[in-house]
């Protein structure tokens, strides 16, 4: 009995799988706390990995099977080192105009340009004063950049003391602050999860996703799960952003399965396709993994 009971049990949980599996590359992808990740052409992805031991990125080649919706080749490039202290770095996007890097850093709130060999270039977003006011650990999480409308994204990974909404900033080619959008972030499913903004992604039709996560982890850590969710928002005349449910999905340790992931970083890899990276914690005690996570979102109407 208890042997068909397990039986079940298991063939249960292979059908709730999700139609999209996580993959996990551990021979060829180094251990590491990704936290952002953006296109570079060419099937090369620069990656941010916020306890990195110097502020910089890693290049990875990740080759999209389009036709199966899998990863199907990868190549470790190594790390690009500006060579300065690590600023607990979460977003990263790509400028074609100028074929830099810009990286969002949590710790001095500050977003900053980089050459492609990883070296800081001295030009910067212009960040205005009140971000100062993110609260540790909770400040610049996201940044992306959108070619359409020639802006780069970024946000809190929390909203601002004092206020009830997320401030969305848009910064021109010039890097300049241009508009502020209010976002309203989804509640905490209980006071025990770890909420808020982890990543902005613009796509190349013109709109943009945020993704946000809801994380719960137990004493004993059994049980622990990550609830993310992708929203659609498209910024326009009005303040107020209204945001639509795109993609949504539950990862779990449970005693069978370590399918776990804490997604922290978003890009686009083809015109029906995301692709997610998980912040493992360095592999944490051998039960957590580097997940990569494709993920189909519809054409625009």
């Amino acid at each position: 009995m208890r042997i068909g009971l397990l039986f079940i049990f298991l063939s249960f949980t292979a059908l709730a799988q999700p139609a999209f599996s996580q993959q996990h590359f551990k021979k060829q992808i180094p251990a590491g706390n990704y936290s952002g990740i953006c296109p570079l052409g060419d099937n090369l992805f620069a990656v941010v990995d916020d306890k990195a031991p110097t502020d910089g990125f890693h290049v990875m080649r990740l080759v999209v099977d389009s036709l199966s919706e899998r990863i199907t080749e990868v190549e470790y490039m190594g790390y690009r080192s500006s060579g300065l202290p690590n600023r607990d770095m979460e977003g990263i996007c790509y400028h074609p105009s100028t074929r830099t890097v810009f990286i969002s850093g949590e710790a001095d709130n500050e977003v900053f340009e980089y050459t492609l060999d990883g070296q800081r270039t001295g030009r910067r977003l212009q960040m205005p004063d009140f971000i100062r006011q993110a609260e540790p650990n909770y400040g610049l999480e996201s940044l992306t950049y959108d070619s359409c409308r020639h802006l780069f994204f970024t946000a809190t990974e929390h909203v601002l003391p004092g206020e009830s909404q997320v401030r969305l900033l848009a910064f021109g080619d010039d890097l300049t602050l241009q508009r502020q959008y209010l976002y309203q972030p989804d509640a905490p499913l209980s006071p025990k999860h770890l909420y808020g903004i982890s990543a902005l992604c613009a796509l190349a039709d013109g709109r943009l996703l945020v993704m946000e996560r809801q994380v719960r982890i137990p004493r004993l850590k059994i049980g622990a799960s990550a609830l993310t969710r992708i929203y659609e928002v498209t910024p326009a005349d009005d303040e107020q952003l209204e945001k639509t449910l795109l993609v949504e999905f539950k990862t779990r340790i449970t005693l069978f399965g370590r399918k776990f992931a804490n997604f922290e970083g978003l890009c686009q890899v083809s015109p029906s396709l995301i692709l997610l990276i998980a912040d493992s914690q360095d592999r944490y005690k051998g039960v957590l993994r580097d997940w990569f996570r494709l993920e189909r979102v519809s054409p625009s109407m």
